[in-house]
């Protein structure tokens, strides 16, 4: 039987390659992970908690959805990986010290991707001229950006409100884009919105189905649905040929937390 837990979703697989910067997230370790050939990869997602109790790190506590998932995960080089999954090592590679080094490495690609405003515009116009069905209810309703803790905890999103925490502070640099896509007529926002939109219908009606409390289904898939959204994203977004897939998949990732707090993903909270 295979395990979940290694069963990665292509928009994780994505987010780890861009944000690795094609280099071992050790400290210490200068290795790509890319070999000489430029086509054979040498890297390896390590669990930073184990997918499996026999692993280093194991915690009985996590969901399988928890431990396959981006806050999890780290890429290492063949050899380091080897060193640090020996269980011989365990303590000298704590929890914490592979967060860190998890945090502080991919700290410095995103700062350098966050320079790059074509990597932006190209995510803006892949998903601004893809075709996702109509989905049945007609929502024509406006809906404004809300206090971001308050729908994170509304919606009960767990484990992408990190992800949510961390790029919020691009709502500024999308919303520019979006300002001068419009004055120079090349571009509509509503229609970039309502496909994302769309697509958050349509996901969740895979969830909610006929039940009688659809929020409580909600609130329980709040996470899955977030993931399901960027992976139907970036797979519409596979038509660019400009730049890798990892590298626009960063502008996905800005404009899916822009419309998370536009309130175009999961529910708007009740106004008080």
């Amino acid at each position: 039987m295979t395990n979940k837990a290694r069963q990665y979703k292509p928009s994780t697989v994505r987010r780890l390659d861009t944000l690795s910067g094609n280099q071992c997230a050790a400290p210490n370790c200068d290795r790509p992970l890319i070999a000489r050939d430029n086509e054979s990869i040498t890297s390896k997602i390590c669990h930073i908690e184990a997918a499996s109790k026999n692993g280093p790190r194991y915690n009985p506590n996590m969901t399988d959805d928890e431990r396959r998932h981006f806050n999890n995960l780290v890429l290492l080089c063949d050899e380091c990986h080897t060193i640090i999954d020996n269980k011989e090592n365990e303590k000298l590679y704590p929890i914490e010290l592979l967060k860190e080094w998890k945090s502080s490495h991919e700290s410095i690609m995103l700062n350098v991707l966050s320079t790059d405003f074509s990597l932006l515009s190209m995510a803006v116009d892949s998903i601004a001229n893809a075709t996702f069905d109509d989905f049945g209810e007609n929502d024509t309703k406006n809906y404004n950006a809300f206090a971001i803790d308050k729908k994170i905890d509304f919606n009960a999103v767990k484990r992408n409100k990190a992800l949510i925490d961390e790029y919020k502070i691009y709502y500024g640099k999308i919303s520019s884009l979006y300002d001068e896509l419009e004055q120079q007529g090349s571009f509509k926002k509503e229609r970039l919105l309502r496909n994302v939109r769309t697509l958050y219908l349509k996901t969740k009606g895979n969830y909610v189905g006929d039940s009688a409390d659809p929020m409580l289904v909600i609130t329980e898939n709040a996470d899955n649905i977030i993931e399901d959204i960027e992976d139907t994203l970036i797979t519409a977004s596979e038509a660019t040929k400009s730049r890798s897939k990892e590298d626009i998949s960063f502008g996905i990732t800005i404009i899916l937390v822009d419309a998370f707090m536009r309130c175009k993903i999961l529910e708007e909270p009740p106004v008080e």
